[in-house]
């Protein structure tokens, strides 16, 4: 069987073909679309298996050439820099390498979810950056009051009824000032309504998803923060042990351990930083709401307020674990005692 390396851009696509004992038959540079390239890929005499680095549209390639390949790999862009570490370096190369790791079978691989879990993906990701963009168009008309000498309600009652009233009633010293506030709070209207809109889908998503509904038992955890870490594990089954989710959302700690010294620095911030960021605000809810939780912030803060970064988000990494074991169990958070031990599905996470 053949082994195909694909580099992926916009407009063309570099294509290295080994054989079966991995001598090249093949280097070439196709100026094309996606159809040309599935038409050319189709007219390949023998089997083949295909190898490319994710990026955008990595699924929907996936869903192309799935039909057509014995086996289709997508490789960790991320991985594949450490394994090929290279000052030479171009989309010929590029395809050879990719071609290299696959016919030894070497590929550092990600999983790629269904189109329907890479769409609740993208949906999820659209609604954080929309909540952001509210935040700093709210943001923005405060500046315009501040900036003009107005004093405005403190938190959230700007955004009231009553907030938004006397906001619309201010008078600025400039007809310019007030079209800037006018034209702000037209943007605020629009991003919230989109909000909505979006929101009122995701949440008959998660509805209809038990493993939302189950996540939710967690004292912190609401809704948007369940189905982000629902959607990005898809299927819990593809980590060996629960402590590997610390890994793929980036919460463990970077580490240069020789001999006796063992250092630890920043975590490593690989995987979904939105999951990473509302995981990091579940703790920080769940400390407030729930007994165990806050023991185990305080237990690592060890009454240190220097540490309290350190302890929430390592709070965070234990929620994360938590999720895992609930989501691999089925079974809902639960906190009991029985014959003198601690019989909590977090104890499984540990």
């Amino acid at each position: 069987m053949w082994s195909i390396g694909l580099d992926v851009h916009d407009r063309y696509f570099a294509i290295c073909i080994l054989d079966e004992h991995g001598k090249t038959i093949k280097e070439t540079k196709l100026h094309c679309g996606l159809k040309e390239l599935i038409a050319h890929l189709k007219a390949l005499p023998k089997p083949w298996s295909i190898c490319y680095e994710v990026s955008c549209g990595y699924g929907h390639l996936l869903d192309l050439l799935a039909p057509l390949a014995r086996k289709v790999v997508v490789a960790h862009a991320g991985q594949l820099r450490l394994i090929f570490k290279s000052k030479r370096k171009n989309d010929r190369v590029d395809a050879r390498k990719l071609a290299t790791l696959l016919f030894l079978d070497q590929v550092p691989a990600v999983h790629v979810p269904s189109i329907n879990v890479r769409s609740w993906r993208n949906l999820i990701s659209f609604r954080y950056r929309q909540v952001r963009r509210r935040t700093r168009v709210k943001n923005a008309i405060r500046t315009v009051l501040r900036t003009h000498g107005i004093e405005a309600p403190k938190g959230n009652r700007l955004w009231s009824g009553k907030g938004r009233g006397m906001l619309d009633q201010v008078v600025f010293p400039t007809p310019m000032a007030a079209l800037q506030r006018d034209l702000l709070i037209d943007e605020l209207d629009q991003v919230g309504r989109t909000v909505n809109r979006v929101e009122q889908e995701l949440n008959h998503m998660g509805d209809a998803h038990p493993g939302v509904t189950l996540l939710q038992t967690i004292p912190g955890v609401g809704p948007r923060t369940a189905e982000a870490v629902v959607a990005s594990i898809d299927d819990s089954r593809r980590f060996a042990k629960n402590k590997a989710i610390g890994n793929y959302f980036g919460l463990i700690p970077c580490q240069d351990q020789s001999a006796n010294k063992n250092r630890l620095g920043h975590i490593t911030q690989d995987g979904p930083a939105i999951v990473r960021a509302l995981l990091t605000e579940a703790a920080w809810q769940g400390i407030r709401r729930s007994v165990h939780l806050k023991k185990y912030f305080e237990r690592i803060c060890h009454e240190d307020p220097m540490r309290k970064k350190i302890a929430v988000v390592a709070t965070a990494h234990y929620l994360a674990r938590v999720m895992l074991a609930m989501l691999r169990s089925g079974q809902a958070w639960r906190y009991e005692r029985k014959g003198g031990k601690q019989q909590t599905e977090e104890a499984q996470a540990a």
